[in-house]
């Protein structure tokens, strides 16, 4: 055993020898411990200083080099090769641009100007002159568990936990929405919701450096207790397209055919009724839609799949999207300051396709959105209305719905749940509510 163990020193002193010295092998092999202290750190300067501005309302790119006092010529070849990968006549005011230049001499070696969270354009100075390049943010995907009992509202149970403070505001409204669009046919979350009620989700994102989420992420898994009755909805992909959609425990489609409302979680600022004062003509008629007050350019939703039958101005209703839908339904969306991407008479939408923007177009004295349903030409209340449900789980997917099931459950019975105390952290659980719930004005 002495040989052995000898053995093993001496080839752990050939192996130390190459990184330390040869004097390591003496002090090994004769048995001795040696402290070889630490080195003091070097901090490096780095070679290069960064400076960040951004574009001022009504200020252009061209500009913006003036004012970094940059030459015409460097100003002329920086536009040029900006050019090649953006148009910087579409940049708007907040544009981040950040300068790099040599620490020694002050020389700019490179320009990044950001055209969105998730793309920079990168200028680099080269021997024939500078270089462009489009460079896409980097994300990382983890999973969040939060959960939590609510004392005053929704709104104010996710926007202002505490345990959630390590997400953008807007990224813990998205979460919010993604709650409502599930359990929207089941739960009013401005009406029905009471203290005591409780949530449970888990939600896969993906994260960029700065802690943003990209896009809405996707909830696998949800539990919403209202009033002591429990409402669970997983996600299944039964393609593996992308394309899935929830189910309650049963394999049964949480989803109907149309989405409750088409927007995001919003107040509703007028109902359908027989008569209602209209505030700008000063009569009384009848209201045939719903108003959801919201800001100019928020997205408005199609709330079911169909057919653009207009598009385009229609009197006091302004820029006006209407859309045919299946079993004789037509929904109408007014008010719109502007139309989405694609949306045209005779177009085909999907269901959540962005049809156009909130606006205060026509007969409105405010920014809103005014949203209509009809059966068969007869008014119907479209927070009230039952429509078709979606189809449940196919009997040749039974099998593997069963399996991601199992999976979802374990989910929501994950110890993750538990609260932690990490800021920042990729696994969290959501806890008490605070902050205060902000309002839309009509």
């Amino acid at each position: 055993m002495r040989v052995a163990g000898d053995r093993r020193v001496a080839v752990a002193a050939a192996i130390v020898s190459g990184i330390l010295g040869l004097g390591a092998t003496a002090w090994l092999a004769s048995g001795r411990s040696y402290d070889a202290g630490t080195l003091p750190s070097v901090a490096a300067a780095p070679p290069e200083v960064a400076e960040q501005v951004s574009l001022r309302r009504g200020q252009t790119l061209g500009s913006l080099f003036l004012a970094a006092s940059l030459s015409t010529d460097e100003r002329v070849d920086l536009l040029s090769a900006f050019g090649e990968r953006a148009n910087p006549r579409r940049l708007v005011a907040g544009t981040p641009v950040t300068y790099w230049r040599d620490r020694r001499d002050g020389v700019l070696t490179a320009v990044e100007v950001g055209l969105s969270p998730d793309s920079v354009v990168y200028l680099d100075r080269a021997a024939e002159g500078w270089t462009s390049r489009m460079m896409r943010t980097p994300v990382v995907t983890d999973t969040v568990f939060f959960e939590g009992s609510i004392r005053l509202s929704l709104w104010m149970a996710v926007m202002g936990s505490p345990s959630l403070q390590f997400m953008p505001s807007g990224d813990r409204a998205k979460l919010l929405d993604g709650l409502d669009r599930i359990f929207q046919w089941e739960v009013d979350f401005h009406r029905q919701v009471q203290p005591g009620d409780s949530y449970r989700v888990v939600l896969e994102r993906a994260v960029r450096p700065d802690g943003s989420m990209r896009g809405n992420g996707r909830i696998v898994a949800a539990e919403f207790v209202n009033r002591e009755t429990p409402f669970r909805a997983f996600w299944f992909d039964a393609s593996g397209d992308g394309e899935g959609a929830y189910y309650d425990p049963e394999g049964r489609s949480v989803q109907r055919q149309f989405l409750l409302k088409p927007l995001e979680y919003r107040r509703i600022s007028s109902r359908v009724r027989s008569a209602r004062f209209h505030p700008v003509l000063r009569t009384w008629r009848a209201h045939n839609g719903v108003d959801y007050a919201a800001d100019v350019g928020v997205p408005v939703m199609a709330t079911a799949g169909g057919v653009v039958t207009h598009r385009g101005w229609s009197g006091g209703y302004g820029n006006l999207v209407e859309i045919r839908h299946s079993n004789g339904f037509v929904t109408r969306y007014a008010h719109l300051s502007g139309f989405g991407a694609g949306v045209a008479a005779g177009a085909r939408v999907r269901q959540g396709q962005t049809i156009g923007y909130v606006g205060m177009t026509g007969l409105a004295t405010g920014p809103h959105l005014h949203y209509e349903l009809r059966r068969n030409g007869r008014v119907e209340d479209p927070l009230d209305i039952r429509t078709p449900p979606g189809d449940p789980i196919p009997d040749a997917m039974w099998p593997l719905w069963e399996e991601q099931l199992a999976e979802g459950r374990a989910l929501l019975a994950s110890p993750a749940f538990v609260p932690r105390v990490s800021p920042g952290a990729a696994v969290v659980a959501e806890g008490a509510e605070g902050g205060a719930e902000p309002q839309d004005e009509q």
